[in-house]
């Protein structure tokens, strides 16, 4: 009589010790690959001093308007740039409006505009900015600036 020997057919084990090296090397990969939404400027601006500053707390809630003279013309009067277009004051109030409909319902109430103005920029045009965006109801304005 033969005997009959059984073997048991398991499944290997999974190695797991090259896991953590294929985690970090993919999690690298997207950090090079991935590119941040940043807008070209298309304004000179040169950032005026202050003493008293505070930073911003929360960027996703804010929007900038950037005021100065465009790129390449020397002679040019004050533009404004929204996003990544030179506009007339007149387009602030419906940029305001478009940004905050973009923007989750918690940061539309918490919604800061941010003018990032050349330090010699003509305060007509700054002011003319101020005024679209009360009419936007944009009521938090902050004004960059370096420390002395």
């Amino acid at each position: 009589m033969s005997r009959f020997i059984k073997h048991s057919h398991e499944v290997p084990a999974l190695n797991m010790a090259s896991m953590p090296d294929l985690i970090f090397t993919v999690l690298f990969f997207f950090m090079i690959v991935t590119h941040m939404r940043s807008v070209p400027l298309k304004v000179v601006y040169q950032v005026p001093a202050g003493t008293e500053l505070t930073k911003l707390t929360k960027k996703s809630s804010t929007t900038y308007i950037y005021i100065g003279k465009p790129l390449g013309q020397k002679d040019a009067k004050t533009s404004i740039q929204l996003n990544d277009k030179i506009a007339p004051a007149e387009q602030v109030t419906p940029y305001v409006v478009a940004e905050r409909k973009r923007m989750l319902p918690e940061d539309a109430r918490n919604m800061t505009v941010d003018i990032k103005a050349d330090r010699h920029a003509d305060m007509g045009t700054i002011t003319d900015v101020k005024q679209a965006l009360r009419q936007g109801q944009a009521y938090r304005i902050h004004y960059s600036a370096v420390s002395r």
